[in-house]
């Protein structure tokens, strides 16, 4: 057999799995003489076993539960608390081949394994010590088989203390795996169900590394700046250990490039040097500075590029070759993070520019650990596209994975990453436990500092952060204080350039600290957090007027780390996941005092719905609409109306106080890792509420707003560039179609970084104003009329409700409908250009509704009249898209389809889907049909008469699955299908 290459290999195929207990063979007989049969199925009881992934993964997979996620199911699977450890304690077994040379090196590499085990290769056995948050990397060079086959068997331990869950639930169950390393979520919180297992399993990639006698371990890059960023230093000390018994020369290779365009990579770096290693011992290396002039920056999402380097580490021995390399992609950019002295809150600078953050609280992307990079992929895109710039990553979940840190450096997402520790579980809680924390204080360094050097060269990553809710015990905190403290060219953010000069010529090298770049700060409601002192004043966690947001009263500190809502997904989320019986709407129960208390069914009780009333504080918002009829009017024209216009308000709220109060807000939370009904503005299919669109609405870096406390527009700047020459377009329309009110503004400068207040907005104080009205504000430049920033509202005046709504509903508005369509083997994308037709009942617009090149657009369509325009004009978007897909699918015409309609009005509320060709049905067994996930630049979106707009969207679809991109709409009920 060849030697092996050098390199890693992932061993994510072949493995199977069996129950301890009813595997009677020892660890050295399953890597010896009796190995289980996989070929050609496994016999009882092994099965196939998902690795990556958890114990309840596994049984997923052969069908051997239920779905946990599904309904009531969970309540079906037996808890840990009840079956005792030994249930849960599994068996996992692979093959592999690998046969290296006389001088290399074969590490067995663990990334992740809850929450102990042993583990036996060939026979010989290592002992993996507990700790979820660990890595463990075995040497087995001497272990390998002789002819390449190797038999690798892990016996996997659940956590010391899963906990029992109580009758009445609570945050973290009896909070007993707060004594452990490990994710507390699992024993069930106020969002989420518990998990069984309390995901025991090999939860990260297993993979063998390869080398020759020298091997790279743990790299740690910096990046310094000078001269108003023009000079720049890029840092980086590595540890090199020599396992062959002779003196290793070695030459040690950095390369640093970037991609220009049209794949072009330019190598801005390439030195080499000379290190001599001596034998069975490491050295730790510091690589000279290496300089750069004006290096591309990377930036947070909103505020310019996401510009990375590719960073290349390898090292040859003398006499062998190449024996290890090493590669990262790195971000050169500088944060600082201090408390403001006007508003008390934390702020957050990057390369020297303030940043309001408008983000949200992240657990973890599924219940069962099945973490893929393409999931994690679409996670990360979703907050970019809601123009978030952060993401916390709560105390009670994981310590993010690589793969998510990628993304996240990829799309402009700073992270707050926080260790293992809640006020729930580790001190606090009821009843009140672990008042010191976990049991293993060491253990849990030894966690922690493993996962700083694991994700410490990402430049996504903002802050560490010691705990939710509640600091860590005294000792762990002293030492994640002593730890990660700041290399000193990185504590004051005053430092003169004479004095970084200084600094950066007489001080240890800051690549040689674990971390020294980012602050830690000891817990989530801390030092510019809430309050500061750790009091509980983070929330409220339910749904508010509207208005509330904009009040001075409403929140009293700077930065907000938790504040949330609602979340009801779309109807044919609640029909995929539940039985009919879960397909009941709430029953709506009004009190003595005038308040409704919505009752949830029995299957949304236990999926943690969250009502849309308060009783005593909030009248019920979607009895505001009009009592809902069924699911479909309670989810698709209800709920998402009340989950947009409750999020909107909120950021905008937020926004509204930018700088003079606030800092910053985090939303609890962005998504569920399960099927839950609460704070998510997306659900565990991964189909977007309309929340998601009033937050990608508000957050907009340019954005101009009504403050529904004050009735004044505003417009936001949060860029560093002032905006000038701009004016503000108001126009009011009522359910009748007319505009009894439209305004153009005078010319505006808005400085950078402000709020600017523009003008009253009157129309509410008019003598004949309607009761129900839309409102649509158009921020444009005045210079080529190019819209910065719209925003469409539906308004009632004060008292009265939107149930004249539900009259609008019989209008039927006329649209056309442009489509190009562009696929390349699974990837589809479209423009989608919708135009309401209605005839305007106000003078036009001094700008276009929008600038949409409609040359070289075409498409297909299934219903409607059709018309086809010659598509040859050039330059398009989409010329451009096709050209870089490849092959691709292409029709040569522009096609539209119309919509018939005789009213004149706003179309309402309009959202497009994908489907595949199939069909829905109310059977038992639901039939989903939607595509999922699908991009959308925007979606839940109104036009007004003779507007139009244009709506990219991307997914990818099985070949033969014949996708349908479908409309609908507050007043379009039918469905309008363009067939792909």
């Amino acid at each position: 057999m060849a030697a092996a290459a050098v390199g890693k290999r992932v061993l994510d195929t072949g493995w199977l799995a069996a129950r301890s207990t009813e595997v009677a063979l020892t660890g050295v007989q399953l890597t010896t003489t009796q190995p289980p049969a996989a070929d050609p199925e496994p016999a009882a009881p092994w099965m196939s076993a998902a690795v990556p992934g958890t114990v309840l993964g596994t049984l997923l997979k052969n069908k051997l539960i239920p779905d946990p996620f599904y309904g009531l199911n969970n309540q079906a699977i037996v808890d840990i608390a009840d079956a005792g450890r030994e249930y849960y304690t599994f068996w996992f077994f692979t093959t592999f081949q690998c046969a290296p040379s006389g001088n290399q090196h074969v590490t067995l590499n663990f990334h992740g394994i809850n929450y102990s085990a042993e583990m036996y290769l060939n026979g010989l056995k290592e002992v993996l010590p507990k700790g979820m948050f660990r890595r463990h990397n075995i040497d087995i060079t001497d272990i390998l088989h002789p002819d390449g086959n190797n038999l690798l068997a892990v016996l996997v331990h659940p956590p010391d203390h899963p906990g029992r869950i109580p009758p009445q639930g609570g945050q973290g169950g009896d909070h007993e795996i707060g004594k452990d390393v490990a994710t507390q979520y699992v024993e069930g919180w106020d969002w989420i169900c518990p998990i069984r297992d309390r995901n025991t399993g090999i939860w990260v990639e297993v993979s063998i590394s390869i080398t020759g006698p020298v091997n790279i371990m743990d790299p740690h890059l910096v990046s310094t700046f000078h001269d108003d960023f023009k000079r720049s230093y890029l840092h980086c000390t590595l540890q090199l250990e020599n396992r062959s018994s002779w003196i290793a020369d070695c030459t040690l290779k950095i390369q640093v490039s970037t991609e220009l365009e049209g794949n072009i990579c330019l190598v801005e770096h390439l030195q080499s040097y000379a290190i001599t290693i001596p034998p069975q011992s490491d050295v730790e290396y510091t690589i000279p500075p290496l300089f750069f002039y004006k290096p591309n920056l990377w930036w947070p999402n909103g505020m310019g590029k996401q510009s990375l380097y590719n960073v290349e580490i390898s090292v040859d021995v003398k006499g062998f070759g190449e024996s290890d390399s090493w590669s990262h992609y790195f971000g050169f950019r500088k944060i600082e993070s201090t408390i403001d002295d006007s508003t008390g809150g934390r702020i957050f600078k990057l390369n020297g520019e303030p940043i309001f953050i408008r983000g949200g609280n992240w657990i973890l992307s599924d219940g069962l650990l099945r973490l893929t990079k393409k999931r994690y992929m679409t996670d990360i895109k979703f907050h970019a596209d809601m123009n978030f710039n952060m993401l916390r990553c709560w105390g009670g979940g994981l310590a993010e994975r690589p793969d998510f840190y990628h993304f996240c450096d990829v799309y402009g997402l700073m992270v707050w990453q926080e260790f293992w520790i809640t006020g729930d579980v580790d001190g606090r809680g009821i009843p009140v436990s672990n008042p010191n924390g976990p049991l293993d204080h060491d253990l849990f360094l030894l966690c922690a500092r493993d996962t700083v050097k694991l994700l410490r060269n990402h430049a996504s990553l903002a802050l560490w952060v010691g705990g939710n809710e509640q600091v860590p015990p005294v000792d762990i905190n002293k030492a994640l204080k002593s730890d990660l403290k700041l290399h000193p060219m990185f504590a004051s953010s005053q430092a003169s350039d004479s004095q970084e000069k200084h600094l950066s010529e007489e001080a240890t090298d800051p690549s040689k600290y674990l971390d020294g770049t980012r602050v830690y700060v000891q817990g989530s409601m801390w030092d510019g957090f809430a309050n500061g002192k750790g009091d509980f004043t983070d929330g409220p966690y339910e749904i508010q007027y509207p208005e509330s947001f904009f009040k001075d009263s409403f929140y009293k500190y700077g930065f907000n780390p938790e504040v949330g809502s609602v979340g009801v997904p779309v109807a044919e989320t609640i029909r995929a996941t539940m039985p009919p019986e879960g397909w009941s709407i709430p029953i709506f129960r009004k009190r003595i005092d005038g308040y409704i208390e919505e009752v949830p069914n029995p299957i949304w009780d236990y999926h943690k719905f969250i009502p849309y009333s308060k009783p005593g504080k909030v009248h019920d918002q979607i009895e505001l609409y009009g009592h809902p009829k069924d699911l479909d009017d309670f989810c698709e024209k209800v709920a998402q109306l009340v989950n947009y216009a409750q999020y909107r308000a909120l950021l905008e709220g937020w926004t509204s106080f930018m700088w003079t109060k606030f800092t910053g807000v985090l939303i609890w939370k962005t998504q569920n890792p399960w099927t839950g009904l609460r704070g998510q503005f997306y659900d565990h299919l991964h189909d977007q509420t309309a929340g998601f669109y009033g937050c990608r609405c508000a957050a907009e870096p340019i954005h101009v707003q009504l403050n529904l406390a004050s009735y004044f527009i505003e417009v936001v700047n949060t860029t560093a560039d002032e905006l000038a020459d701009v004016a503000v377009e108001i126009s009011v329309w009522d359910l009748d179609g007319t505009s009894p009110y439209y305004k153009v503004t005078e010319k505006i400068v808005i400085p950078p970084k402000k709020v600017k207040q523009i003008m009253e907005m009157k129309y509410p104080k008019m003598k004949d104003a309607k009761p129900v009205y839309f409102l649509l504000l158009k921020l444009f430049r005045l210079s080529d009329n190019r819209i910065l920033s719209r925003n469409f509202y539906w308004l009632h005046l004060p008292g009265k409700d939107y149930k004249l709504l539900e009259q609008y509903q019989q209008k039927k508005i006329p649209l056309k409908i442009y489509s190009e369509i562009l696929v390349s083997g699974t990837k589809h994308q479209l423009r989608m250009i919708v135009e309401n037709k209605s005839t305007k009942s106000v003078a036009e617009s001094i700008h276009p509704a929008s600038g949409i090149d409609l040359g070289d657009v075409s498409g297909s369509h299934s219903t409607g009249k059709e018309t086809t325009h010659d598509g040859n004009e050039s330059g398009s978007l989409w010329r451009k898209i096709h050209s870089s897909l490849g092959v691709a699918r292409t029709s040569d015409n522009l096609r539209t389809l119309e919509v018939d309609g005789t009213d004149s009005g706003i179309a309402f509320f309009l959202h497009f889907s994908v489907h595949t060709s199939g069909s829905s049905t109310a059977e038992e067994k639901y039939n989903d049909t939607r595509i999922l996930p699908v991009h959308y630049s925007d979606n839940y979106f109104s036009l007004a008469p003779g507007e139009q707009t244009s709506i990219d969207i991307s997914f990818e679809a099985a070949p033969g699955s014949s996708p349908r991109v479908v409309l609908r709409g507050w007043n379009h009920h039918l469905d309008h299908a363009v067939m792909i």
